[in-house]
């Protein structure tokens, strides 16, 4: 069995690591750290887990197969700082601190950008991930068979909105349920920060490329999940371009193409990222809807974690979406 630790283990993300691990034929929970919850039952944080004896402890074990950092953005690399692990020990940090290149070496270790549609190689034989963000990953995925095939040769338009567990379990002002409730707004316009780790995988399929990427994010009035529409103008028509998709992801067990209408509930509670492509009056429209807490954190994670310890990608992660 693989033996796991989760580091930062309160939030979401760590909550959805926890029931997706504790049902994984492979693995064993090991530890779930946390600084200010030590002792406690894991069940009064996340009380889905009400059956579960397991508790929060303060204290890692050096020796775990795996470790999962589920901590706030900018505490990963002050916990690595402070916090030794063995040299067989693998590593899977889902904040952004180390996915962009110039920040994916820290004291040796090389962290890998976790983007399985993308980096499957470099992953199967990586020690250490940087787990891609959530809107990262919807707009990617609609973006990579364009950049593949060079033809990301205009501006970008994506409008992407997110549900409330996007901002973490912290309270503030635009996650209180007086706030969001019967409310939608834009946030970050043009300057969110996975627009960095986006453009470097654009990049690195299309070099050349040196266009904007328009990016509204929207908060939305829903817990779970992500729907991006990405359009630009393109040369390809309709069928020639599902075909391209088709084939770019047709080795990728998590990642569907379709000309049909999607939705959030195809999706939500899945590890899975639907694409919709469309010709229309000469602009390309790609819709892509994934779950912000699985295919865009925990689920990736996990996945990322097969492909590392040598199982079947899907492994843990069969999950159909909960449609009613």
């Amino acid at each position: 069995m693989i033996k796991a630790g989760i580091v930062g283990g309160t939030g979401y993300v760590a909550g959805e690591l926890l029931r997706c691990l504790i049902h994984h034929p492979e693995v064993e929970i090991d530890f779930v750290y946390s600084h200010s919850k030590p002792g406690e039952q894991i069940s009064k944080v996340h009380q889905d887990m009400l059956a579960s004896d397991l508790t929060f402890t303060d204290k890692v074990n050096a020796s775990a197969d795996v470790v999962f950092l589920c901590l706030g953005h900018g505490n990963s690399i002050k916990f690595l700082k402070e916090h030794q692990f063995s040299a067989t020990t693998k590593i899977i940090d889902l904040s952004n601190d180390l996915r962009l290149k110039k920040d994916a070496i820290l004291d040796g270790k090389k962290f890998i950008y976790g983007l399985v549609e993308l980096k499957k190689h470099d992953i199967q034989s990586a020690q250490f991930i940087a787990n891609p963000g959530c809107f990262a990953t919807a707009i990617q995925l609609a973006l990579l068979p364009l950049a593949k095939h060079k033809l990301l040769n205009d501006e970008v338009h994506v409008h992407a909105i997110t549900g409330s567990t996007g901002a973490g379990q912290g309270l503030t002002e635009t996650s209180h349920f007086s706030w969001r409730n019967n409310n939608l707004s834009i946030y970050k316009a043009f300057s969110h920060q996975h627009l960095d780790e986006i453009g470097e995988s654009v990049v690195s399929l299309q070099s050349e490329f040196n266009q904007a990427i328009n990016f509204l994010p929207l908060r939305g009035d829903f817990t779970r999940g992500i729907l991006a529409s990405v359009y630009l103008n393109c040369s390809l028509e309709g069928e020639e371009l599902v075909s391209l998709f088709e084939d770019f992801y047709k080795d990728e067990p998590f990642t569907i193409v379709t000309k049909d209408n999607v939705n959030l509930k195809q999706v939500v509670n899945t590890n899975y990222c639907f694409l919709q492509v469309q010709k229309i009056d000469g602009k390309v429209l790609i819709t892509s809807v994934i779950d912000n807490l699985l295919k865009g954190a925990a689920g990736q994670a996990i996945q990322n974690m097969n492909l590392m310890f040598g199982l079947e990608e899907q492994t843990g992660l069969g999950f159909k979406a909960s449609y009613f």
